[in-house]
């Protein structure tokens, strides 16, 4: 038996790959890829709600929204931990996502016009990332896999958070309903676009579900979501913006409608309404903040050295 067998079969027996572990070139760099991208999008997607922050409307509103945000600031920092463990450093990934070499969930170029916003991603957003991080839990790359068990019981709060700011809109006044119905209208399609392309055109599908990296292709993933997701709106009183949606009775799941793989394509590309702002938005972050990292490094250095010299 083959190297490259004995790690299949390995696999196969439901059993975790560590840092040290021999794995296939390809099964690494996939991981790489991965992690990384989902990494930036747990850094890049602190900055639509990070726009809300001052223009809460209430300072409970103000406390939590601070509380999602910074909980992605953790997720994005579990996640290139476990990035390291494959070898690559940090500052590598930082840079090929300032250059635009590295790709961040398409979603998070998307303005966010009003409070309602804020509402639709928690509810849709997270929403979509739980249906996929679930799975995930259960990847084959240990170090990846655990983090995502923490991540998951974060991001069910920030869902709850999501659907209750969704609640007590369509709940208010005739604005305020029309305020969550407009979000829902610009969220709903960007949100079933998280899971990825479609199995018939994605590259990395297959090969990755053999590796058991992902435990669910993309449509699967997608169909789980759209049917969670539509008792959720009859609850709340609004309509998904799918004149194609409908129950099919011998599938036992919802039919939807084409998603416009064009516009997926065109954001990806960095001709989304917001992928110059955030990126750039990023980039002076990092900047500004250097001065915090060269502190840190000295210190660390100093403490080094005392007890180098203590010992």
């Amino acid at each position: 038996m083959s190297v490259e067998e004995k790690f299949q079969a390995f696999v196969d027996a439901e059993n975790k790959i560590e840092a040290k572990d021999w794995m296939p070139d390809g099964y690494r760099k996939t991981l790489i890829r991965q992690i990384a991208q989902h990494a930036h999008s747990e850094i890049v997607g602190m900055l639509p709600e990070g726009n809300w922050i001052s223009r809460a409307p209430s300072l409970r509103r103000k406390a939590i929204l601070l509380a999602k945000v910074q909980d992605e600031a953790g997720h994005g920092l579990y996640l290139y931990s476990a990035a390291e463990t494959l070898g690559i450093e940090r500052d590598t990934l930082i840079e090929e996502l300032h250059s635009g070499k590295a790709k961040y969930s398409s979603i998070f170029n998307y303005p966010t016009l009003s409070w309602a916003d804020i509402g639709a991603i928690g509810w849709l957003v997270d929403g979509a990332a739980i249906v996929n991080q679930v799975a995930l839990q259960r990847t084959s790359y240990g170090p990846y896999s655990r983090a995502m068990i923490r991540i998951c019981k974060e991001e069910s709060f920030h869902q709850r958070q999501g659907y209750e700011i969704m609640i007590s809109l369509s709940k208010g006044t005739p604005a305020q309903k029309q305020m969550a119905q407009d979000a829902l209208n610009r969220w709903w399609w960007p949100s079933l676009m998280m899971f990825g392309p479609s199995d018939r055109d994605s590259a990395h599908s297959s090969q990755n579900m053999i590796w058991k990296i992902k435990r669910q292709s993309n449509d699967e993933l997608r169909q789980r979501f759209v049917d969670m997701s539509v008792p959720q709106t009859e609850y709340l009183g609004l309509t998904l913006p799918d004149p194609d949606l409908k129950w099919n009775e011998e599938r036992g799941h919802y039919d939807f409608g084409e998603i416009d793989w064009t516009e997926f394509n065109e954001v990806v590309k960095g001709n989304g309404p917001c992928n110059k702002q955030r990126i750039e938005t990023r980039v002076n972050a990092y900047e500004n903040g250097a001065w915090v990292r060269e502190a840190a490094v000295a210190y660390a250095n100093k403490k080094a050295n005392k007890n180098t010299a203590a010992a």
